[in-house]
C-alpha cells in the first residue's frame, strides 16, 4: 500500500515532523510532499494519506485548508491521518486542532493528534518575535516535539498500510 505525507509549514517545524514520520516508514512506498511546492497531486495512487499543518498567527496553513476542501471526496475514501504542530497545550491546543481540519475529515481520520511544536526565533521576523514575547513570553528558541506521539502515529500508519 502506498502512503503520502502532505504538509505545509511556516517556520519548518511541520516539515521536521513530517520528515521524522517519513523516516520511520518504508521509503519505497511513502512519498513526502510540501503542498506549497506541489503543482498537482493525484491521490488515486495512494491508500494512506497523512496531512500535517502548523498553527501560525492563530490559524493552520491556508494551503492545507484549501487542499482539504478541494480534495474532500478523495480524502474520504482513503485511510486518513491528521496532525498539527503547535506549542499550545490544553483547551487552546484542542480548539486549534478542532479548527484546523473539517469535522468530516476528523471523524474519518484513524489518528488525529498534536505532535508538539517549536519556537524558531531565528526564522521569525521582528513582528513575529514581538508577538511571541507578548503572547507566550518566549524570547529564545524552544522545542516541544512529542517524539513518543510521533512513534505512536507511525505505528498507526503501519497498521493502516497492511
Amino acid at each position: 500500500m502506498k502512503t503520502i505525507i502532505i504538509y505545509a509549514t511556516h517556520h519548518g517545524t511541520t516539515e521536521t515532523v513530517a520528515h521524522l514520520i517519513w523516516s520511520k516508514l518504508d521509503s519505497q512506498s511513502t512519498e513526502l510532499v510540501n503542498i506549497k511546492k506541489a503543482k498537482h497531486l493525484d491521490l488515486n495512487d495512494y491508500d494512506v494519506v497523512i496531512i500535517g499543518s502548523s498553527i501560525h498567527a492563530g490559524h493552520n496553513q491556508i494551503s492545507i485548508r484549501n487542499f482539504c476542501k478541494k480534495n474532500m471526496p478523495e480524502l474520504l475514501e482513503k485511510h486518513l491521518g491528521l496532525f498539527l504542530c503547535c506549542m499550545m497545550e490544553g483547551k487552546e491546543a484542542t480548539l486549534n486542532l478542532q479548527n484546523a481540519y473539517p469535522e468530516i475529515l476528523q471523524n474519518k481520520a484513524f489518528f488525529i493528534q498534536i505532535l508538539g511544536g517549536e519556537y524558531k526565533i531565528d526564522k521569525m521576523n521582528y513582528v513575529e518575535r514581538l508577538m511571541l514575547k507578548k503572547i507566550a513570553g518566549a524570547t529564545e528558541s524552544q522545542s516541544n516535539i512529542k517524539y513518543d506521539l510521533i512513534d505512536k502515529f507511525v505505528q498507526e500508519i503501519k497498521q493502516q498500510a497492511v
